[in-house]
């Protein structure tokens, strides 16, 4: 089953819509479909072009797709073999890592990682990720109202991958569409503590409705969603997810973190 199949088979009730997409203050449906051509190409195109991207710790390029017409989408490759080794990360697991995350944002129906695809090209196998132009970082975030609930959403899916590396520089707004964006998470689904985060708002508060639903349906299609998963993580790392979901489920509250240990490197 692919996450396609997923969300055709169980679609989200409308109360759990992603409500991060705006449009001039205009709410607009982010669960719509992923265009299946903008996929085809992330996935299938030529490579025309690849530049390396001259910052951030692991190899990482932008790309450029050949015959993909004048509204060919830039995209951000990184391969395996870019990958700089970890002590606590196993060599080469860095990108699947990232398409994890984004299947599981897919399940959850939080679509704030762009389309991301895991494929073949110049420096061998890693993931594709369409690139979005940021309009601002997060610093003029999280004082406004309307991108509250979708950090909160970003903050509860960083508690359930153990996101790692949730700097300010890794969430944005779009500059085209408004809606928040979140990139960068292949430090992630660690079975040990190592969360680090710059989203501290939401502390202490309660689960809403639609993040208990969402959780609810996370727990429900378990296996289901476990088997989207397998080929990118070990099971245990799989456990993980599920039992972080029933904790929060447990304490109907965001825990409080730690300033020592949960505040990202160069944040």
């Amino acid at each position: 089953m692919t996450w396609q199949d997923f969300e055709n088979r169980w679609p989200l009730r409308s109360s759990q819509a992603d409500e991060s997409a705006h449009d001039n203050g205009r709410r607009v449906d982010a669960r719509q479909p992923l265009n299946p051509d903008l996929l085809r190409t992330l996935r299938e195109a030529e490579i025309d072009e690849c530049k390396l991207v001259p910052w951030g710790s692991n190899y990482t390029f932008a790309i450029t797709f050949a015959q993909a017409g004048d509204n060919a989408p830039i995209a951000i490759y990184k391969p395996a073999s870019g990958e700089i080794p970890l002590w606590d990360f196993e060599s080469g697991s860095l990108y699947r890592r990232e398409y994890a995350s984004f299947l599981l944002s897919r399940a959850l129906g939080w679509h704030f990682i762009p389309p991301t695809v895991v494929r073949d090209g110049p420096h061998g196998v890693g993931t594709v990720q369409l690139y979005i132009e940021p309009l601002q970082r997060a610093q003029n975030l999280f004082a406004r109202e309307r991108y509250q609930p979708a950090l909160k959403r970003m903050f509860v899916f960083d508690l359930l991958v153990n996101n790692a590396d949730r700097k300010s520089s890794h969430l944005f707004v779009g500059r085209q569409d408004r809606r928040l964006w979140g990139i960068d998470h292949g430090l992630t689904f660690h079975v040990d503590a190592k969360l680090r985060t710059v989203i501290w708002n939401f502390c202490g508060e309660s689960l809403d409705s639609n993040l208990r639903q969402s959780l609810d349906r996370l727990i429900r299609h378990q296996s289901r969603i476990g088997a989207l998963l397998d080929p990118y993580l070990r099971d245990p790392e799989i456990d993980r997810i599920f039992l972080r979901a029933d904790q929060l489920r447990q304490d109907e509250a965001l825990p409080y973190l730690n300033q020592r240990r949960n505040i990202p490197y160069g944040w």
